[in-house]
Formats: structure tokens, sequence, C-alpha cells
């Protein structure tokens, strides 16, 4: 089976960007208490195999039994683990988003799983809201919720809208959450999903799949100061800040005739006006980097996040010189 390339947003080859707005992470980041607690983790120890003390404060975080919290090694890492337990359990189809992260068709791939756009025929229905690239609710909703996983990494980073989920429906699916987005701290690996309420024989079966400690130290750190409420109120004041930038960076951006489509995130896609795969290339060659959302089915734009004010000076900078050098040379 011939491999897909995986495309992604954040450091390549070229090392990390000076001004990176190819990911989705919190700009105001990184959360202080939650860096100190990752640096002090005891990186010389085994965690808990059972990870007895993190299930228990997701449990209590979120309300629900400790049962429920099924740990991860990352997002990416449960995408691809239940999409294989979806398999062992008789699973021949998916239905993706129109627009969605890419390791939810590489994850179905080597299953040889038929992609269905009828949400009431797939037997795995992946549903991600905020979205991603876009920043938006998700569009249609099975009637059956039990097969569906909702990605919910951005739910923290909401600026504005609302779910279009209430909390007896988001009771019956699986939802997935990695903070280290909403944290500033992308590089720690640890995600967690809170399984549907009748699902204990589920949950059972995908830690059978898991590897030993599925966890580092490190992530064990990440998970427990997610949970506290210093650093729920950070984010909070993360989020207030965000919604300033986020209105400077849009008009910035319409200003030089960009055409920006509406997101409930810190993060949204564009049109530039002029080809956005070349225009991607040569800022990238000047230390910025916007994420070309072709690979997601959107030619012709790029999403970005919102950066400090610094930041998309820098950009706006940038973007005259090569707009300027565009018309030039056409």
């Amino acid at each position: 089976m011939k491999a897909v390339p995986r495309i992604h947003g954040g450091p390549d080859a070229l090392g990390a960007p000076l001004y990176d707005f190819s990911t989705n992470s919190n700009a105001c980041g990184p959360c202080p208490q939650v860096l100190a607690a990752v640096q002090a983790a005891d990186a010389t120890r085994y965690p808990d195999a059972g990870y007895t003390a993190v299930r228990a404060a997701l449990a209590v975080f979120h309300g629900v039994a400790a049962w429920r919290i099924v740990l991860a090694g990352s997002a990416s890492e449960f995408i691809f683990r239940i999409t294989a337990w979806a398999v062992q359990q008789g699973a021949r189809s998916v239905c993706l988003p129109a627009h969605a992260y890419g390791d939810y068709a590489h994850a179905a791939r080597p299953w040889g799983l038929d992609a269905l756009t009828d949400v009431d025929a797939a037997a795995l229905v992946w549903a991600c809201e905020p979205s991603s690239p876009l920043g938006q609710a998700h569009g249609q909703w099975p009637a059956e919720l039990s097969h569906v996983v909702l990605d919910s990494a951005y739910a923290p980073l909401r600026l504005s809208g609302a779910s279009s989920l209430n909390d007896s429906q988001r009771d019956a699916l699986w939802q997935l959450f990695s903070p280290n987005k909403a944290l500033g701290l992308t590089g720690v690996r640890a995600a967690y999903a809170i399984a549907p309420h009748d699902a204990a024989q589920a949950v059972q079966q995908l830690d059978a799949l898991a590897p030993s400690w599925v966890l580092g130290a490190h992530g064990v750190a990440m998970l427990l100061a997610w949970t506290q409420s210093d650093t729920q109120a950070w984010l909070q004041q993360s989020l207030h800040t965000l919604r300033g930038w986020k209105r400077r960076q849009v008009e910035l951006l319409q200003g030089a005739g960009w055409e920006v489509l509406p997101s409930d995130t810190p993060f949204f896609c564009a049109r530039p006006p002029v080809d956005a795969v070349a225009l991607c290339a040569r800022l990238r060659t000047q230390g910025i980097k916007l994420r070309d959302t072709t690979s997601f089915g959107l030619p012709g734009q790029v999403r970005l996040g919102v950066l400090s004010p610094q930041a998309q000076d820098a950009l706006l900078a940038a973007l005259t010189k090569n707009t300027t050098l565009t018309m030039e040379t056409t």
C-alpha cells in the first residue's frame, strides 16, 4: 500500500519558523503553571501504570465516572486506536467531515474502510467542533451517536458561538480532548477521551489495545495541571487576549485584500489576493509560516492561527513586500 504524505503545520525541515501562523496552538502560551509542572515532572521513574490519580482528576474535572476516562499518548494515537477498535467490532465504513484533520482518514486507510457521506450509514463517524481548519460548528449529526467520535481539541479555545450538542447528546458519544493546544504546549503529547455513558466494555477493550505506560511523566504532569483552577483561570484570561488579537489580525488581512472566513476560534481560513501555495512558499523562506489548506480540500486558501500584534505586523510587512514583487513580475 502506497504511503500518503502527512502534512502538518509547525516546525519542518527548515526548523521552527520565527512567526508560526501554521498551528492552532494558543499564542498566549505556554501556560506558566503547567509549564512549571511539566518541567518539575520526575522523569527518572515510571508513572503509575494504572494512572489512578490522572483518571480521578479528569473524572472530577468533567463530572463523570473515572471508568469513562480513556488515556492516550496523543489525540492522533487515540484516533488510530479507536479506528482499529471499531474495525475489531466489525466496522467497514467511516464518515469524515468534508474538511478535517488528515489523521482521521490516515487511520481508516490501512483498514480499507469505505468512506461514506451518509452519517447514518457509516459504522464510525468523525466530528470536530469547533472544526479544523475552519473553526466552525460541525454540520450533520447522525441519529445514533454512540458510534460518533467528537474531537474536542479546540473546544477550550472557543472564542464565540456555542456547541451544537446538548449535554445529553454529548454524554452519548466519544469526546476526545488534547489540552496541549489550549495550553500552548503542543510538544507535550498527552490526550484523553470520555467514553459514552454506557460503554464500559468498549473502554476495557480500548485499554487492552493500548501499550503499557501510554503516557510518560510529562504527559501526566500536564493533564493533572490541566484540571487545576489556576490553569483554567489563565486559559480564560488568554481567551480575552486572543479575541482582541483576532480582531486586529482579521482587520489587517482584510485591509490587505484577503477574504476572511468566519470562525469561532483563534484560527481561521482566508483567501489571499495572490496564489496561496506560492505565497506560503515565499513567506516560509522569510521566517513566516502559513498553513496551505489544499490538503484539507480548500485549495487557494490558507489557515492562520492568531498571533501577537508583533507577529501580525511582521506578516503584514512581508505580505506587502511579496504582493509588490508578484505585481512586478506579472
